[in-house]
């Protein structure tokens, strides 16, 4: 399947999707966590949760990241490791949870340190601050931050793991 995909991006593009293949699948893997998390909360969150939003969050969260473990492992970093797996497992939740706080801090500076917020800003600027600090500049920071750390701390040595075909 990635052969294929990358066969049908065009030049120069193909070459610098090869040489990142590893970032590429990393960051697919994060969108599809990011659709798993969204879908679980939302269903939670208008069924069986609905008065308690911050559980079906929680459970959300928690489901999108065994998946997140468990593609990271297995597809974007299959070739890495040199750890025993309950280790790498244990590193991975770990630096999960940070990465909740560095995705977290933008919104935290725009709503509490640089006060975008009702009643000092409208609600059109609030929510504009609130999207642009939490969804974009969050989101890449926590993913960047997830990247480096993944590489350096939970799958730190390359070429350790036998190579399989990816489909």
């Amino acid at each position: 399947m990635v052969e294929s995909t990358l066969a049908v991006i065009p030049q120069p593009y193909r070459d610098v999707a090869i040489k990142h293949r590893e970032l590429v699948k990393f960051a697919l893997v994060g969108g599809s966590t990011w659709v798993i998390d969204t879908a679980v909360f939302l269903l939670l969150k208008t069924t069986v949760l609905a008065p308690k939003p911050l559980t079906a969050k929680i459970i959300a969260v928690l489901v999108a990241t065994i998946v997140s473990y468990v593609l990271n492992r297995e597809w974007s970093f299959r070739t890495r490791g040199g750890r025993e797996r309950h280790h790498e497992a244990a590193l991975f939740f770990l630096i999960s949870g940070i990465g909740v706080a560095v995705y977290t801090a933008p919104l935290a500076i725009s709503r509490y340190v640089l006060d975008l917020k009702v009643p000092g800003v409208s609600l059109v600027t609030q929510e504009i601050a609130d999207f642009v600090s939490g969804q974009i500049i969050g989101v890449l920071a926590g993913m960047a931050f997830r990247w480096w750390a993944f590489r350096r701390f939970v799958f730190p040595d390359a070429d350790v793991r036998r190579k399989v075909p990816a489909g």
